[in-house]
């Protein structure tokens, strides 16, 4: 349903994150503290477009993504 975030290899995602957790991620931390899921719904009825004509042009990025962009 959402743009993807570019292309990667079958395990670059948790090599990715075992590197970060060995340096400390401070995102790791915000995450134990918070959960974004909560907004998702209340954000996806505010700002998604609903009124689309048809399926053209590029798929949007996931508004929890942007709100976590914004807010951090």
């Amino acid at each position: 349903m959402y743009k993807s975030r570019g292309n990667k290899g079958l395990f670059d995602e948790e090599f990715i994150k075992k590197r970060l957790s060995v340096i400390g991620n401070p995102l790791e931390a915000i995450k134990k503290v918070l959960d974004f899921e909560v907004f998702r719904e209340l954000l996806e009825s505010k700002l998604g477009n609903t009124n689309k004509k048809n399926n053209a042009g590029t798929k949007p990025y996931d508004v929890l993504l942007l709100f976590k962009i914004l807010i951090l």
